[in-house]
């Protein structure tokens, strides 16, 4: 049941940012919501592997990790200015709680740092994906609309 879950919950965040971009005005908050979509592009391959859709690949599946740990890096930088476009998703307890949204972007890429070098099957994809998907939720349940 668990592993269902995480795979609809990966498949609903990948279409929502998808969706989101179309019509962005603002180049600043395009910037996030592309990071913010690369987070979910990375999510969604793990998914597809886990699900079988593809075939598990070792050196892809620790990329894809890596990758969300890069973004996650990058996203207190991209949110430092207070920028908005009709299209953000963004909430303003971003800006007024600006020390506990880095510090969570901050959780998300130690987490991932710490799961590159424990993924070395496809059964060890399902905990990291909750691990992440937890932790992306943690943060998207305060500072995302």
């Amino acid at each position: 049941m668990k592993r269902k879950v995480i795979l609809v919950g990966s498949s609903l965040m990948f279409a929502t940012v998808v969706l989101a971009h179309d019509g962005v005005q603002n180049p600043a908050v395009k910037a996030r919501m592309d990071s913010m979509g690369a987070i979910a592009e990375n999510m969604k391959s793990l998914s597809l592997m886990l699900k079988g859709n593809e075939t598990f690949d070792l050196e892809n599946a620790r990329l894809a990790v890596a990758n969300i740990a890069d973004h996650a890096g990058q996203t207190p930088a991209l949110f430092e200015a207070q920028e908005n476009d009709p299209k953000s998703e963004a909430k303003d307890e971003i800006w007024t709680n600006f020390d506990d949204f880095s510090a969570q972007a901050s959780n998300l890429q130690t987490l991932a740092l710490q799961l590159v070098d424990t993924i070395s099957t496809k059964d060890d994809l399902g905990p990291a994906m909750r691990d992440l998907g937890a932790s992306c939720k943690d943060c998207h349940s305060i500072y995302r609309e």
